[in-house]
């Protein structure tokens, strides 16, 4: 007998988000099972990053329903969904400025899953755990703000993680890094998955897509075109058409 598939975690039931007229997310519906990696994409000004917002809490639909394990949340305030363990990364990163590397990781620890862990110590030690798996242990001690780029990136993944998120949220955490280190960060993503947490994840790299993805979801002018498996995804001519370009389709 085959296995029976898992549950859904998340779902999303006619999502609308409109911006004075203009339709960002248009009557979107999809579910993310527990333990999956779902693949978000779609050109430019598709809608991703307002879906994104609109699971975490960030933007409140104007219609639809979100239920997030077995619980409606499209009404609670972004600190209720983290309490909830929805943990997300933002594609503009901006770290606490002025606090060190560990410091930032630890605001995440404290104020993460069930209300966050409230001893300080613990939460300095669920920190500096995010810091060994995201590779940025050497810099525990350093400002911040002070980092560059990709480091930026992997200091946005450890403090998501910090709140011990049952859903993850990555925004293009790979956009502008190198072939070797979207590499490292799909090799991550997939060791976080074995760990437990169900992912969505947004990016135009994609051969990062077709590696971590178990299904992928394609979004056009806020519309959903497309969702399914990669492969068959990735042949559908409206996807070909609207996101690899008319000349491939």
């Amino acid at each position: 007998m085959s296995a029976e598939p898992a549950a859904s975690l998340l779902e999303a039931r006619g999502l609308t988000r409109r911006f004075q007229g203009l339709i960002a997310v248009n009557d979107v519906s999809f579910s993310l099972r527990s333990g999956e990696i779902l693949g978000l994409i779609g050109p430019n000004g598709a809608g991703k990053t307002t879906l994104v917002s609109l699971i975490s809490g960030t933007l409140l639909p104007d219609a639809g329903a979100l239920v997030f394990d077995g619980r409606r949340i499209e009404r609670l305030a972004p600190f209720r969904r983290a309490h909830l363990g929805i943990g997300r990364t933002f594609q503009v990163m901006k770290p606490f400025p002025g606090l060190s590397v560990l410091e930032n990781v630890t605001v995440g620890a404290l104020f993460g899953k069930d209300g966050g862990e409230r001893n300080r110590a613990r939460a300095r030690e669920r920190a500096r755990a995010m810091l060994d798996l995201t590779g940025l242990a050497p810099r525990l001690a350093q400002r911040a703000d002070a980092l560059g780029g990709p480091d930026r990136k992997r200091l946005e993944l450890a403090k998501a993680l910090a709140m011990q998120p049952k859903l993850l949220l990555l925004d293009e955490v790979m956009a502008g890094l190198n072939p070797v280190e979207v590499d490292e960060v799909v090799a991550l993503i997939k060791k976080i998955r074995e760990g437990g947490v169900s992912i969505l994840v947004i990016e135009h790299v994609i051969k990062a897509i077709r590696s971590l993805s178990d299904r992928v979801l394609v979004l056009h002018h806020g519309q959903k075109i497309a969702e399914g498996e990669p492969a068959s995804v990735f042949r559908d001519p409206r996807v070909v058409e609207a996101y690899l370009g008319k000349r491939r389709a």
